[in-house]
């Protein structure tokens, strides 16, 4: 179809005017151009909206993979460590051990030990009502075995009793030690107004007691002491007050409670043996719940927040160091503990670290 001509009336004698020339066409070519571009561009944003949901889900999907096939939650081990629907805690301590752990005359339980197991049985989900302590001997540490007031021998779930770590117990199968919460070392007692004794060598052939199966008693009996062993750290301090001994040794802090109740009989010596002492927790061949008293420590040792070791250490240990003045009677910081390999989500690990400088 032809274009459309506007048409002009033409006078007499007057000359026609030209017809105007047709409209041009009107341009679409950047029309279109545009409309182009503009669907390439909505493409490009959808190709990339939708490469990267591709990529989180990838992201996401190896990440859960590895959340899954990762080592246990804290959730987990509690089901594998047994605790689940357990309504007791049962904890193996010394009951003989001022500042440590004694047991006091109304059935009590006091002490710098009983209040670290009294921490990991709150990391563990246990109230303080809910934990049973049961007297042990120490030779019956690595059993695992304590009695009741029945005076019946009961398996405990932990034993948390001046328990020392060495080469040859951390290859016994039946202990699981944790990380240790306590440094100590080995001393000497004897009666108020004794000789200065510097080394076990200066009690050559003289009458001393120790705890049996005991560090200590490998200690002493090097230099040739004649030694009596007993299960009960008491029993050797009282006779040493009958003057059946001439000495008793064992760790320090074991002894410095002693010492502060009955500071006018009884007198502390720095043997000078540099070996540490360290003190650990027993969870026996359940590695589960080894690995729960590790994260509690390790939360209780790197968590500024946390301050109930220290408050234990005050509570306890501080009191029997300034009746031991000559000796130091435990570390005064908790030692460290590596994290265990516990699954956590990256903000559960966001714990502000503790500055004991």
């Amino acid at each position: 179809m032809l274009p459309f001509r506007r048409r002009t009336r033409q006078g007499p004698g007057s000359a026609a005017e030209p017809e105007p020339s047709a409209p041009p066409p009107p341009d679409t070519a950047g029309t279109a151009e545009e409309a182009g571009g503009g669907e390439r561009s909505g493409g490009r944003r959808l190709r990339l909206a939708g490469w990267l949901a591709a990529v989180l889900a990838a992201v996401f999907v190896a990440g859960w993979a590895v959340w899954e096939t990762g080592p246990p939650t804290e959730a987990e081990l509690l089901e594998q460590a047994g605790l689940n629907g357990k309504d007791r805690l049962l904890v193996g301590v010394k009951d003989d051990t001022p500042g440590i752990a004694l047991r006091r005359p109304d059935g009590g339980y006091e002490g710098f030990d009983i209040e670290i197991a009294l921490m990991i049985a709150a990391d563990l989900g246990f109230r303080a009502d809910e934990v049973e302590f049961l007297s042990i001997e120490t030779e019956d540490r690595a059993r695992m075995t304590a009695r009741n007031a029945a005076g019946q021998h009961v398996k405990v779930d932990l034993v948390v009793a001046t328990f020392s770590v060495t080469p040859a117990r951390r290859e016994n199968p039946a202990i699981g030690f944790s990380t240790p919460y306590l440094e100590t070392q080995q001393s000497v007692i004897t009666r108020k107004g004794h000789a200065d004794v510097t080394s076990l060598a200066q009690l050559r052939g003289k009458k001393v007691c120790t705890l049996a199966t005991s560090t200590s008693e490998t200690e002493v009996d090097k230099v040739g002491a004649d030694v009596t062993r007993k299960n009960r750290i008491s029993e050797c301090v009282a006779g040493l007050k009958a003057e059946e001994y001439e000495a008793v040794t064992t760790d320090t802090a074991l002894l410095a409670g002693f010492v502060e109740n009955e500071p006018d009989l009884l007198e502390h010596h720095d043997i000078g043996l540099e070996t540490p002492e360290q003190w650990a927790v027993n969870a026996g061949t359940n590695t589960a719940l080894r690995t729960l008293v590790d994260l509690s420590l390790h939360r209780s040792a790197t968590d500024p927040r946390d301050l109930r070791w220290e408050e234990a250490y005050e509570r306890f240990i501080s009191p029997m160091q300034r009746h031991n003045p000559r000796e130091q009677v435990a570390g005064r910081t908790q030692p460290p503990v590596p994290e265990p390999d516990v699954r956590r989500w990256p903000w559960e690990r966001g714990i502000a670290q503790r500055d004991d400088g």
